[in-house]
């Protein structure tokens, strides 16, 4: 992932070269747009080019590398699998797609291909970052902490929330993408410019009520403005922003010119209805970035993340001291302590604590949250916060509202999968289980009933967040501990098999309980078999994807993923009512819908067959003028899926 995305900076590149009389072919306006990190509209043209018979490699790294850009993993993962199963990638191709797995979750997959990696083009620092993270990931999220955390729903939206920051009273300020369509869109996200938000919490749980952007000078900039600091009062705000004038970083790449607008912390004061500003004194935005800053309790420590020189990665958490004469002075590197060769960002204080990101030390993928003891410019004793207050998404913007002896309370920014859209923000408790529930299963072939040993293994939230991974063992069982009063789901995958899943209800124990479940993995190497996609369902009279229906194709999308030679047909089926033409018609549309979205998620239209049988495939005795119930007709009303090849 680029070092602009990772920090969440958002910078704004604008191409100065010119197309004279021609106008340029798809393929060059998706890769100016992909090298403008203009990612949101280089994917809509790659997406024309990847749906052919003859498809280059270099078209498919480049929409898997646009969704990688775009945090959206699962989708980046399923086009660079289908890049490396091609073949003639680059060696980035392959380290994206280890990064990929390991952004999904997939810790032992991710492993197997760093080592791949390292057996074809050499070892390296990184790779055993790499490496030791994902050994350490399988650990720590297999014997997750107990801690509980919330997606804040009421104010996270479909694109992007993240970085809560308490403010005056009990309210919190947070950077957001306004769902404005008047707004100034970002090419990068396709998404509007982040704005500066504030909201209510309750005391007692953290609760975030009543977004509002916030008014005046401090939301009045072209480009990104946001996250935010706050002093104690709340009268000074230390915002971050993409720098809007036209002295710029400028530089050439590819044959195009560059204006690159970096980052600049802005101090902004209230003054009467509206508000002052004044720019940080060390910002330099011809030469690098400044933002994410917090203060420490009294005001006289200003922590922020940059890449000036002089630090020891990419960029670096620095600090600067106030002086007597109410200037900052000189930043100064928190130093190695903290600092690593890759990235540190979102530094906040509570205490004698430094809660930050990075994605430089051996962690579980993308960005982790780390903690630091000590004070000023000294701290020691870095340690990793586990899961699940990290994931192998992003997780960020870590800060603490109230503290007693080793319980914490607080909100965290993630894009981790399950959210509400983009990032969002999180709040989190710790907080003692009072009984113990264990979830016990096996994992077995729906077809003979055999064990499954050495399946993948996932439990989700009610939210689609994984809480747990693990590998059933030599005879197939599983176990995993839960919390009272919350519903999940978990789901199975296993390479030659068709994944299966199962809903788990809310359970509300007095005492120690045990619950039992069984996950039947249909087989999809022999062919000729068939089986019926369940839950696959239409609106009358459409053919139109159903966002349940996508969820359901989605689990199809990774199957034929994760078995690269596997060939289907993909069948749709009717009752009997209605006329036999127009329901042959019918089935073909419905059929063909569905193949066009697995192929739009990455899968090769040349393994898919698209099939409309109308009626003539009933499974019962529901023909034309026979009597039957609802449940009989929608029987026959299914999606069938057949092995061709495998």
């Amino acid at each position: 992932m680029k070092r602009e995305i990772l920090l969440l900076l958002l910078l704004v590149l604008v191409s100065t070269r010119h197309y004279a009389q021609e106008q340029p072919d798809i393929r060059s306006r998706a890769y100016q747009y992909f090298t403008l990190g203009e990612y949101a509209r280089a994917a809509t043209l790659y997406e024309k080019l990847v749906d052919k018979k003859k498809v280059r490699t270099q078209d498919l790294e480049h929409i898997a590398a646009c969704y990688q850009q775009i945090n959206a993993y699962e989708q980046a993962e399923n086009w660079y699998a289908r890049a490396m199963q091609q073949g003639g990638y680059l060696p980035e191709t392959h380290w994206n797609y280890a990064q990929a797995l390991k952004q999904n979750g997939k810790y032992d997959a991710a492993k197997k291909q760093f080592e791949a990696y390292r057996t074809k083009y050499g070892a390296s620092d990184q790779l055993a970052l790499e490496i030791a993270g994902a050994d350490s990931a399988v650990r720590w999220i297999a014997a997750p902490q107990k801690i509980d955390i919330r997606n804040e729903r009421s104010i996270n939206t479909p694109l992007s929330q993240f970085a809560a920051y308490p403010w005056k009273g009990n309210q919190v300020l947070y950077a957001t993408e306004p769902m404005d369509n008047n707004m100034k869109v970002s090419g990068m996200t396709g998404n509007a410019f982040l704005r500066l938000a504030s909201a209510n919490t309750t005391a007692e749980t953290l609760a975030l009520q009543a977004d509002n952007l916030l008014s005046g000078a401090v939301n009045n900039a072209a480009y990104h403005i946001g996250p935010v600091a706050s002093t104690a009062s709340g009268e000074v705000l230390y915002v971050t922003r993409t720098y809007p004038g036209k002295d710029v970083e400028r530089f050439r790449k590819d044959g195009l010119k560059f204006k690159k607008h970096n980052l600049e912390l802005m101090i902004y004061t209230k003054d009467g209805d509206d508000w002052t500003v004044e720019p940080f004194a060390y910002n330099d935005v011809k030469k690098y970035s400044v933002g994410h800053a917090s203060l420490s309790s009294d005001g006289r420590v200003l922590y922020f993340a940059s890449d000036m020189p002089g630090g020891i990665g990419g960029v670096d958490i620095w600090c600067s001291f106030l002086e007597n004469d109410g200037k900052w002075g000189t930043p100064q590197n928190l130093g190695s302590a903290v600092n690593s060769v890759g990235d540190e960002l979102f530094p906040t204080i509570h205490g004698d604590k430094l809660y930050y990101s990075s994605n430089g030390f051996a962690g579980m993928g993308g960005l982790d949250v780390y903690v630091a003891t000590g004070k000023g410019n000294q701290f020691v004793g870095r340690q990793n916060l586990k899961y699940p207050i990290n994931t192998a998404s992003d997780d960020f913007s870590f800060v603490v509202i109230k503290s007693k002896g080793t319980t914490r309370s607080g909100y965290l920014s993630s894009n981790r999968l399950g959210g509400a859209g983009g990032d969002d923000i999180y709040s989190f408790n710790d907080v003692p289980t009072p009984v113990n529930i264990r979830l016990v299963g096996t994992t077995v072939n729906k077809n003979t009933n055999a064990l499954l040993p050495e399946t993948a293994v996932y439990l989700f939230d009610k939210d689609n967040t994984m809480v747990s991974r693990k590998l059933s063992d030599d005879r197939g069982a599983f176990a995993f501990d839960i919390s009272a009063d919350k519903s999940y789901s978990i789901r199975a995958e296993k390479t030659g098999f068709h994944e299966d899943m199962v809903l788990v209800d809310a359970v509300h124990p007095i005492k120690d309980t045990t619950l039992s479940v069984v996950l039947r993995l249909q087989p999809v190497s022999k062919p000729g078999d068939k089986f019926v996609l369940e839950n696959i369902y239409y609106d009358f009279d459409k053919y139109n994807i159903r966002k349940d229906a996508s969820i359901i194709l989605n689990g199809l999308v990774r199957t034929l993923r994760d078995n690269p030679t596997l060939r289907i047909e993909l069948s749709s089926h009717t009752d009997s009512r209605g006329s036999d033409r127009y329901n042959e018609s019918l089935s073909q549309k419905r059929a063909q819908s569905a193949v066009d979205y697995l192929v739009s998620q990455g899968i090769d239209r040349n393994r898919l067959k698209a099939k409309g049988y109308g009626e003539k495939r009933l499974v019962n005795h529901c023909s034309n003028g026979v009597s039957c119930s609802a449940a009989e007709h929608q029987a026959n009303r299914r999606t069938e899926i057949e092995i061709l090849e495998y």
